[in-house]
């Protein structure tokens, strides 16, 4: 593999380097050249992977745009940064770069690559303007998969949504679990004492539940004033964000504590991780809360369900029901002798399937790597 050229492909270069650094790790250790194309690439995120023995370019990748002009630059730049960099294979990852990325390699000669993180925005919702981009992202997937070498998921759902629609065959499709867990930076923390913390980490965005976890606290706390629910997260620019001036009207019974680099105090600082959200990938912060030893309560939504064995670590609730919710909140309350117990099962289920190390093995043997 010494002489060979891996370029990775993804939206933003801070969340390329969170959720991507242990897998570029990987890469760089079977002896690829490895190169990565991100958006917003700043002189200390390009210091860090050039520590890890990672070669860097920013390309102007937008999320959430859908301005056709700017994603015709975009796959002009790819197509360039290829024709220069001369790939052998191309890993790309969430729904831009998987697009554009795929389509800018069927113009060389390069074994493609994609990682589906989750459905997203696209597929969600029944009007009429959701049906038809629904119907463009199709159509646009199917041109950038279609001589792709393999396509990989976190959940079987998605899969099973990307084969039915004809986007993918199924014998070029594979499952890993999620984006792993370092087990050892996302060590296990004793519970803080005092009275109940339940957290979320998330985006504020409306797809992750978090109107229903604001309705839930503010039910709970009628019952219970002194628990708290603490929301840690970033502003989004997806047209499904949550501004500001709302997330306010919820000061009452949410402690909103702004967006992090580095969740783990939070986690420590919690007893439950609550993630209520309609649709996921595998989500990364579930997994860090389990490594971290916390029970979660989450929904019975594709890639949430995946995290909680029923009563044992954790518990699944409906989608976008913000009393079943609550009910679950209340439990664990009038239960907190079980939340110990609960976690070291989420720590136990981390160890078992969520390991980043056994992913990424997982990833290097399905692009032949390994």
């Amino acid at each position: 593999m010494s002489n060979k050229k891996i370029v990775v492909i993804g939206t933003d270069s801070g969340m390329l380097l969170n959720f991507r650094e242990d897998l570029l790790k990987s890469l760089v250790c079977t002896g690829l050249f490895v190169k990565t194309l991100s958006s917003s690439l700043n002189e200390n995120q390009k210091i860090r992977l050039k520590s890890i023995g990672v070669s860097a370019k920013s390309i102007p990748i937008s999320r959430n745009s859908l301005n056709i002009v700017h994603d015709i630059q975009t796959i002009f730049k790819i197509f360039f940064a290829y024709k220069k960099i001369r790939p052998d294979i191309v890993l790309s990852y969430t729904i831009k770069p998987v697009i554009w990325g795929g389509v800018a390699s069927r113009f060389i000669k390069v074994d493609f690559y994609a990682l589906i993180t989750g459905l997203g925005f696209a597929f969600q919702g029944d009007s009429f303007k959701r049906k038809f981009l629904t119907k463009l992202v199709v159509f646009l997937y199917k041109a950038a998969l279609k001589k792709s070498k393999a396509v990989i998921f976190q959940n079987t759902d998605n899969r099973d949504v990307f084969v039915s629609k004809g986007i993918v065959e199924l014998s070029k499709t594979h499952v890993v679990n999620g984006s792993g867990v370092d087990l050892e930076k996302y060590n296990v923390e004793n519970l803080p004492r005092g009275g109940i913390k339940f957290l979320c980490l998330s985006r504020l965005l409306g797809e992750k539940g978090l109107r229903e976890y604001a309705e839930a606290a503010k039910i709970v706390k009628n019952k219970f004033p002194d628990v708290e629910f603490n929301l840690i997260g970033p502003e989004d620019s997806s047209p499904d964000a949550i501004l500001l001036n709302e997330v306010d009207t919820w000061s009452d019974y949410i402690n909103y504590k702004g967006s992090t680099d580095d969740v783990r105090p939070y986690i420590k600082d919690s007893h439950v991780y609550v993630l209520p959200s309609y649709h996921e990938g595998l989500p990364r912060s579930t997994l860090e809360a389990m490594s971290m030893g916390r029970p979660v309560l989450t929904t019975n939504a594709v890639g949430c369900k995946e995290t909680v064995e029923e009563g044992i670590n954790g518990f699944k609730v409906p989608v976008k029901s913000s009393e079943a919710l609550a009910k679950k909140m209340i439990w664990f309350i009038e239960n907190s002798d079980q939340i110990e117990k609960m976690g070291i099962e989420s720590r136990k289920m981390a160890e078992d399937k969520f390991d980043v190390h056994k992913v990424n093995k997982e990833m290097l043997k399905i692009m032949e790597i390994a």
